[in-house]
């Protein structure tokens, strides 16, 4: 893939509709995230443990794992702003009903089940429609957007929805989750462009094949490693940093909210990134630098107790390169998938990052309960061996791909 030359980032003027998608996309991922908040309380609301009520995470990221691939399948004729907008709608009475199903856990189940449906919908066509619908030099950037939603939604969603929980019980964060829904729903309806769908008619085996291109498995294989590696280290961070520096939950706090301002710092230079590098430099570039920052967090470990400002400032070090690995990595799929793959390929690519995060819960629960001050170095491990098999696997296209930002980069019209 061959470097190219960018507009300067003034010139960057993002149109109105991409914020609709941005939305769509926070509302989502505050949805799969907020029940951390108030695990507690729906526990004790259902008469379940705390380990029962951790399942409603679990079975969200399940179903959705293994929806996405075969909604793209399903939906490939239908537009895409259609089938954004009524999972949507979907995503919204799935959380409005949990309002009045009581102390049901099994309603409760269900419900999260058929948000998750929904959910497998709305941020695969999302991601989509930006990129196809993104000019040639920009596709970084309009991806990057979109994603702020996600590290939004870890930064101000999941910490309003339990603020909300604490105030009103654990059933007005679900309501805060369909008022999150309804917004993007309205702004959607509003903003997202009206666009013709391709007429072509194309087999199952037209859409999975260039799928099953070497290339691309390689990048799922990539993805699920990567967010292993974060995940691992992401999901007990509390205890490291608590061995590392006595970061007690007030100061744990303060720390997270530096580590969103960083992700979010992150996803948007990122963009830049792929647009004038190309998504390869982008990944290695990110990449090195999340397992410099985890090395240094191994260093730290040997001489602690370290002051909490250090380990503030690294870790927002850590969490900016954690957020600029999506959007290089999501744009090397597309650009060895092809554009005629783009909706099938974000929605398996999607599939594989919840994979990447239950391997890295695993991992990450293994490591430590054996040594924690191990976490940082078996996450990095993580991310330096999908970092030799992207380059393993970096003169393979798949066929009539194009790479994103180069001069041959195919421009389909959408959303569709």
């Amino acid at each position: 893939m061959t470097a190219i030359t960018t507009p300067s980032s003034s010139s960057f003027r993002r149109p109105v509709w991409l914020y609709a998608l941005t939305v769509a996309a926070f509302a989502v991922q505050t949805d799969d995230f907020v029940i951390v908040g108030v695990l507690r309380s729906i526990a004790g609301g259902t008469g379940r443990s705390e380990t029962a009520a951790g399942q409603l995470v679990t079975v969200y990221s399940l179903v959705y794992a293994l929806a996405a691939p075969a909604w793209s399948l399903l939906l490939d004729r239908v537009a895409r702003r259609t089938a954004l907008l009524a999972a949507l709608a979907v995503f919204c009475a799935a959380n409005f009903a949990a309002l009045f199903v009581g102390g049901s856990f099994p309603a409760l189940m269900a419900l999260r089940a058929v948000a998750a449906l929904a959910a497998a919908v709305v941020l695969p066509a999302a991601l989509a429609a930006a990129s196809t619908q993104a000019p040639p030099e920009q596709q970084g950037r309009y991806l990057a957007t979109v994603m702020t939603g996600l590290t939004g939604a870890v930064l101000l969603g999941v910490p309003a929805g339990t603020w909300v929980g604490a105030a009103l019980g654990w059933q007005a964060t679900f309501a805060f989750g369909g008022l999150l829904g309804l917004a993007a729903l309205a702004w959607a309806a509003v903003l997202l462009p009206v666009a013709e769908r391709a007429t072509e008619h194309r087999t199952v085996g037209d859409l999975i094949r260039p799928l099953l291109h070497g290339a691309v498995a390689a990048v799922l294989v990539v993805t699920v490693l990567t967010v292993a590696g974060n995940l691992a280290f992401q999901t007990y961070l509390q205890p490291f940093l608590s061995g590392l520096a006595g970061v007690s939950p007030r100061s744990l706090a303060v720390l997270l909210v530096c580590s969103g301002a960083g992700g979010i710092l992150g996803t948007q230079y990122a963009g830049r990134l792929v647009d004038r590098w190309a998504p390869l430099r982008a990944f290695v570039l990110a990449s090195c630098a999340f397992c410099a920052a985890l090395v240094a967090f191994a260093l730290l470990w040997v001489v602690r107790p370290v002051p909490v400002a250090v380990v503030a400032v690294l870790l927002m070090v850590w969490s900016a390169a954690a957020w600029a690995v999506p959007p290089s990595i999501q744009a090397l799929m597309l650009a060895r998938a092809g554009t005629r793959a783009a909706g099938q390929a974000v929605a398996v690519h999607s599939s594989s990052v919840y994979a990447g995060a239950a391997l890295g819960g695993v991992l990450g629960g293994l490591v430590i309960a054996l040594r924690p001050g191990l976490l940082p170095v078996a996450a990095a491990f993580s991310v330096l061996v999908a970092l030799a098999l992207t380059l393993a696997t970096r003169t393979r296209t798949a066929p009539r791909a194009r790479a994103v930002g180069g001069p041959e980069r195919e421009r389909v019209q959408g959303p569709r």
